[in-house]
């Protein structure tokens, strides 16, 4: 399984990990093992780290009290808290060690540096959503929310690859069937 990160930002990409929330739910963290490997692809570090069924928990816990936090944020609602008590619980959680060396640098840690670098991403995102262009993919059944840093503030698709190409793609046989 490869992950997608199309959100621009760490803890958005992590919320997406969880697909369709409307319709047919994709869980892409069905394992421990995946949690490992989304971890390294994410960059958040550069070895699996050693994930449990209840580091598991823990990491899906954090992702769902993300999830409510950005869309109360969207609609302008008070943070819950509860969920504010999970994210800064998190965020003060010991974070990736780095090291540099002559191949470059390493990153590693346990479920704790996953979970820190997710909440803190998380903290630093909440924290100036004033600011950002939060927004959920217009695509029919996607829940993924992303960032709009596009230059006139009108992208509408999470991603090209899933979203944007299904939309275009749907559009275009419409206008060919009534040609």
């Amino acid at each position: 399984m490869t992950f997608v990160f199309v959100s621009g930002n760490l803890a958005l990409d992590f919320v997406g990990t969880l697909k369709w929330r409307r319709g047919t739910v994709e869980e892409l963290l069905a394992t421990p093992g995946d949690s490992a490997r989304w971890a390294v692809e994410a960059g958040v570090l550069t070895e699996e780290p050693d994930v449990d069924a209840a580091g598991r928990r823990r990491l899906l816990a954090l992702r769902e009290a993300v999830y409510r936090l950005v869309g109360q944020g969207m609609a302008g609602w008070p943070w819950d808290a509860d969920d504010l008590a999970v994210v800064n619980a998190e965020a003060g959680a010991t974070p990736a060690r780095a090291r540099l060396t002559p191949d470059g640098v390493t990153r590693v840690g346990g479920v704790d540096a996953v979970a820190a670098d997710v909440a803190r991403s998380a903290v630093d995102l909440l924290g100036g959503i004033g600011d950002l262009a939060l927004k959920e993919c217009v695509g029919a059944d996607c829940t993924r929310i992303f960032v709009d840093r596009s230059r006139g503030g009108n992208r509408q698709w999470c991603g090209m690859e899933e979203c944007g190409n299904r939309v275009k793609a749907a559009a275009y046989r419409s206008r060919k069937a009534t040609a």
